[in-house]
Protein backbone atom coordinates (compact mmCIF):
# COMPACT_ATOMS: atom_id res chain seq x y z
CA UNK A 1 0.00 0.00 0.00
CA UNK A 2 1.39 3.65 -1.10
CA UNK A 3 0.24 6.27 1.18
CA UNK A 4 -0.16 9.99 0.23
CA UNK A 5 1.11 12.44 2.48
CA UNK A 6 1.68 16.36 2.75
CA UNK A 7 4.28 17.80 5.11
CA UNK A 8 3.35 21.03 6.47
CA UNK A 9 5.50 23.21 9.24
CA UNK A 10 4.09 26.20 11.55
CA UNK A 11 6.81 27.89 13.11
CA UNK A 12 9.03 25.14 12.93
CA UNK A 13 6.15 22.84 14.29
CA UNK A 14 5.90 20.23 11.38
CA UNK A 15 3.50 17.73 10.87
CA UNK A 16 2.33 14.80 8.29
CA UNK A 17 -0.95 15.40 6.56
CA UNK A 18 -3.14 13.30 5.74
CA UNK A 19 -6.77 13.31 3.64
CA UNK A 20 -8.60 10.71 5.68
CA UNK A 21 -11.78 11.66 3.97
CA UNK A 22 -12.68 7.93 3.10
CA UNK A 23 -11.32 6.49 6.39
CA UNK A 24 -8.66 4.40 4.77
CA UNK A 25 -5.90 4.87 7.71
CA UNK A 26 -5.63 2.79 10.50
CA UNK A 27 -5.81 4.97 12.99
CA UNK A 28 -5.39 2.37 15.77
CA UNK A 29 -1.88 1.43 14.16
CA UNK A 30 0.35 3.55 17.09
CA UNK A 31 3.52 1.63 15.77
CA UNK A 32 2.66 2.84 12.15
CA UNK A 33 1.97 6.46 13.12
CA UNK A 34 5.31 6.37 15.60
CA UNK A 35 7.32 5.00 12.47
CA UNK A 36 6.00 7.47 10.45
CA UNK A 37 6.91 10.47 12.33
CA UNK A 38 10.27 9.04 13.41
CA UNK A 39 13.03 11.08 11.80
CA UNK A 40 15.50 8.65 10.92
CA UNK A 41 13.59 5.86 9.57
CA UNK A 42 10.33 7.15 8.22
CA UNK A 43 8.92 11.09 7.05
CA UNK A 44 9.89 12.76 10.16
CA UNK A 45 7.62 15.03 12.26
CA UNK A 46 6.70 16.18 15.83
CA UNK A 47 2.76 14.79 14.96
CA UNK A 48 0.76 12.98 12.26
CA UNK A 49 -3.04 15.04 11.64
CA UNK A 50 -5.95 13.42 9.38
CA UNK A 51 -8.37 15.18 7.48
CA UNK A 52 -11.65 13.62 7.93
CA UNK A 53 -15.41 14.89 6.63
CA UNK A 54 -17.97 15.99 9.53
CA UNK A 55 -21.22 16.38 9.09
CA UNK A 56 -21.68 19.95 10.60
CA UNK A 57 -18.48 21.39 10.11
CA UNK A 58 -16.26 21.78 7.09
CA UNK A 59 -14.03 18.90 8.48
CA UNK A 60 -12.54 17.12 11.07
CA UNK A 61 -9.21 17.25 13.04
CA UNK A 62 -7.41 14.49 14.10
CA UNK A 63 -3.94 14.87 15.99
CA UNK A 64 -1.56 11.97 17.58
CA UNK A 65 1.63 12.74 18.64
CA UNK A 66 5.76 11.57 17.19
CA UNK A 67 4.68 8.69 19.76
CA UNK A 68 1.68 7.45 18.14
CA UNK A 69 -0.73 8.01 20.41
CA UNK A 70 -4.04 10.89 19.68
CA UNK A 71 -3.72 13.39 21.29
CA UNK A 72 -5.51 16.82 22.91
CA UNK A 73 -5.64 20.12 20.69
CA UNK A 74 -2.55 21.32 18.74
CA UNK A 75 -2.38 24.77 17.85
CA UNK A 76 -0.03 24.93 15.21
CA UNK A 77 -1.76 22.04 13.99
CA UNK A 78 -4.60 23.39 14.04
CA UNK A 79 -3.28 25.86 12.11
CA UNK A 80 -1.37 24.30 9.13
CA UNK A 81 -4.83 21.90 8.84
CA UNK A 82 -6.83 25.50 7.68
CA UNK A 83 -3.86 25.51 5.12
CA UNK A 84 -3.99 22.00 4.41
CA UNK A 85 -7.57 22.38 4.13
CA UNK A 86 -7.35 25.37 1.41
CA UNK A 87 -5.02 22.98 -0.43
CA UNK A 88 -7.04 20.34 -1.04
CA UNK A 89 -10.27 22.42 -2.03
CA UNK A 90 -12.32 21.53 0.93
CA UNK A 91 -12.24 25.39 2.28
CA UNK A 92 -11.74 28.96 0.55
CA UNK A 93 -10.15 31.85 3.20
CA UNK A 94 -12.79 31.47 6.13
CA UNK A 95 -13.60 27.69 8.00
CA UNK A 96 -15.18 26.51 11.01
CA UNK A 97 -13.76 23.02 12.32
CA UNK A 98 -14.53 20.30 14.72
CA UNK A 99 -11.39 18.97 16.60
CA UNK A 100 -10.65 16.86 20.05
CA UNK A 101 -11.42 20.17 22.20
CA UNK A 102 -14.56 21.39 20.45
CA UNK A 103 -15.20 23.67 17.65
CA UNK A 104 -13.14 26.15 16.28
CA UNK A 105 -13.47 29.14 13.48
CA UNK A 106 -10.25 30.18 11.45
CA UNK A 107 -8.90 32.54 8.37
CA UNK A 108 -6.11 32.28 6.40
CA UNK A 109 -5.01 34.85 3.85
CA UNK A 110 -2.83 34.88 0.86
CA UNK A 111 0.43 34.93 2.25
CA UNK A 112 -0.78 32.18 4.29
CA UNK A 113 -1.01 33.21 7.85
CA UNK A 114 -3.92 31.54 9.68
CA UNK A 115 -5.56 32.98 12.75
CA UNK A 116 -7.15 30.41 14.68
CA UNK A 117 -9.38 31.19 17.33
CA UNK A 118 -8.62 28.69 20.34
CA UNK A 119 -10.86 27.66 23.20
CA UNK A 120 -12.50 30.11 26.00
CA UNK A 121 -9.82 29.93 29.29
CA UNK A 122 -12.32 30.62 32.09
CA UNK A 123 -9.48 28.62 34.89
CA UNK A 124 -6.34 29.79 35.63
CA UNK A 125 -4.07 28.31 38.13
CA UNK A 126 -1.78 30.67 39.64
CA UNK A 127 1.04 29.09 41.77
CA UNK A 128 3.87 30.71 43.65
CA UNK A 129 6.44 29.71 40.85
CA UNK A 130 4.22 29.06 38.02
CA UNK A 131 0.82 29.23 36.59
CA UNK A 132 -1.18 26.31 34.88
CA UNK A 133 -4.17 25.83 32.52
CA UNK A 134 -5.60 24.23 29.83
CA UNK A 135 -5.74 25.97 26.54
CA UNK A 136 -6.73 22.63 24.12
CA UNK A 137 -4.03 20.82 25.84
CA UNK A 138 -2.62 21.24 29.58
CA UNK A 139 0.50 23.65 30.11
CA UNK A 140 2.91 24.91 32.69
CA UNK A 141 3.97 27.88 32.40
CA UNK A 142 6.94 29.47 34.08
CA UNK A 143 8.97 32.65 34.05
CA UNK A 144 12.81 32.31 33.88
CA UNK A 145 15.77 34.95 33.43
CA UNK A 146 18.44 33.24 31.25
CA UNK A 147 16.22 31.34 28.41
CA UNK A 148 18.80 31.26 25.75
CA UNK A 149 21.21 28.47 27.27
CA UNK A 150 18.50 26.72 29.34
CA UNK A 151 18.30 22.96 29.49
CA UNK A 152 14.40 22.68 28.25
CA UNK A 153 14.64 18.82 27.66
CA UNK A 154 15.68 18.09 31.17
CA UNK A 155 14.05 20.42 33.31
CA UNK A 156 11.13 20.03 30.94
CA UNK A 157 10.60 16.14 31.75
CA UNK A 158 11.15 16.48 35.25
CA UNK A 159 7.76 18.47 35.60
CA UNK A 160 5.96 16.88 32.76
CA UNK A 161 6.55 13.44 35.04
CA UNK A 162 6.72 15.01 38.31
CA UNK A 163 3.94 14.24 41.36
CA UNK A 164 2.33 17.41 40.15
CA UNK A 165 0.87 16.15 37.08
CA UNK A 166 1.09 12.40 37.64
CA UNK A 167 0.39 9.80 34.67
CA UNK A 168 -1.09 12.79 32.45
CA UNK A 169 2.10 14.83 32.54
CA UNK A 170 1.91 18.61 31.23
CA UNK A 171 3.28 20.39 28.57
CA UNK A 172 6.09 22.64 29.90
CA UNK A 173 6.86 25.98 29.22
CA UNK A 174 9.60 28.31 30.03
CA UNK A 175 9.54 32.52 29.18
CA UNK A 176 11.43 35.40 29.42
CA UNK A 177 10.12 38.95 29.24
CA UNK A 178 11.53 40.93 26.64
CA UNK A 179 8.93 44.26 27.00
CA UNK A 180 5.98 44.79 27.87
CA UNK A 181 3.61 43.16 25.39
CA UNK A 182 6.68 40.60 24.07
CA UNK A 183 7.78 37.46 25.56
CA UNK A 184 10.27 34.73 24.56
CA UNK A 185 9.22 30.86 24.86
CA UNK A 186 10.63 27.56 24.74
CA UNK A 187 8.77 24.55 25.20
CA UNK A 188 8.95 21.01 26.08
CA UNK A 189 6.04 18.81 24.65
CA UNK A 190 4.53 15.72 26.24
CA UNK A 191 3.85 12.61 23.73
CA UNK A 192 7.13 14.03 21.70
CA UNK A 193 9.46 14.26 25.09
CA UNK A 194 11.55 16.80 23.92
CA UNK A 195 11.79 20.17 22.89
CA UNK A 196 9.83 22.00 19.71
CA UNK A 197 10.73 24.37 18.01
CA UNK A 198 7.18 26.33 19.01
CA UNK A 199 3.89 25.09 20.36
CA UNK A 200 0.99 26.82 19.46
CA UNK A 201 -0.99 26.26 22.80
CA UNK A 202 1.65 26.76 24.21
CA UNK A 203 2.16 30.07 23.61
CA UNK A 204 -1.99 30.60 23.79
CA UNK A 205 -1.01 29.52 27.56
CA UNK A 206 1.85 31.61 27.82
CA UNK A 207 0.32 35.05 26.46
CA UNK A 208 -2.85 34.42 29.23
CA UNK A 209 -0.87 33.59 32.02
CA UNK A 210 1.54 36.86 31.59
CA UNK A 211 -1.79 39.07 31.92
CA UNK A 212 -3.50 37.06 34.17
CA UNK A 213 0.17 37.50 35.90
CA UNK A 214 -0.20 41.09 35.44
CA UNK A 215 3.56 41.32 33.54
CA UNK A 216 1.55 42.73 30.53
CA UNK A 217 -2.18 44.95 30.15
CA UNK A 218 -1.77 44.00 26.12
CA UNK A 219 -4.95 42.00 24.71
CA UNK A 220 -2.31 41.28 22.17
CA UNK A 221 0.99 39.25 22.73
CA UNK A 222 4.02 38.86 20.28
CA UNK A 223 5.76 35.65 21.07
CA UNK A 224 9.02 34.38 20.38
CA UNK A 225 9.87 30.90 19.73
CA UNK A 226 12.46 28.73 18.34
CA UNK A 227 11.26 28.54 15.10
CA UNK A 228 9.85 32.19 14.27
CA UNK A 229 7.27 34.84 16.12
CA UNK A 230 3.37 33.99 16.87
CA UNK A 231 0.94 36.61 17.70
CA UNK A 232 -2.33 35.93 20.14
CA UNK A 233 -5.01 38.01 20.83
CA UNK A 234 -7.78 37.54 23.17
CA UNK A 235 -10.74 39.39 25.18
CA UNK A 236 -11.10 39.09 28.78
CA UNK A 237 -14.11 39.07 30.66
CA UNK A 238 -14.51 38.91 34.40
CA UNK A 239 -11.86 35.70 34.83
CA UNK A 240 -12.31 34.17 31.64
CA UNK A 241 -10.37 34.91 28.55
CA UNK A 242 -12.57 34.72 25.28
CA UNK A 243 -12.27 35.22 21.36
CA UNK A 244 -8.35 33.81 21.79
CA UNK A 245 -6.53 34.13 18.19
CA UNK A 246 -3.34 32.17 17.67
CA UNK A 247 -2.20 33.99 14.53
CA UNK A 248 0.87 33.04 12.40
CA UNK A 249 2.39 31.41 9.42
CA UNK A 250 1.17 27.68 8.25
CA UNK A 251 4.31 26.61 5.60
CA UNK A 252 3.56 23.53 2.81
CA UNK A 253 6.73 22.02 2.76
CA UNK A 254 6.04 19.09 0.40
CA UNK A 255 4.36 15.84 -0.50
CA UNK A 256 5.51 12.62 -1.93
CA UNK A 257 4.04 9.02 -1.30
CA UNK A 258 5.81 6.24 1.38
CA UNK A 259 5.38 2.50 1.00
CA UNK A 260 3.90 0.72 4.18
Amino acid sequence: MKLQFFKYQGTGNDFIMIDNRQLFFPKENTQLIEKLCDRRFGIGADGLILLENDDKTDFKMIYFNSDGNESSMCGNGGRCIVAFAKQLGVITNNTQFIATDGLHHATINDKQTVSLQMKDVDEVKIESDYVFMNTGSPHHVTLIDSLENYDVKTNGAKIRYSDLYGKVGSNVNFVKQLNDSHFAVRTYERGVEDETLSCGTGVTAVAIAMNALGKTNSREIDLDVQGGKLKVSFEKENQTYKKVHLIGPATFVFEGEIKL
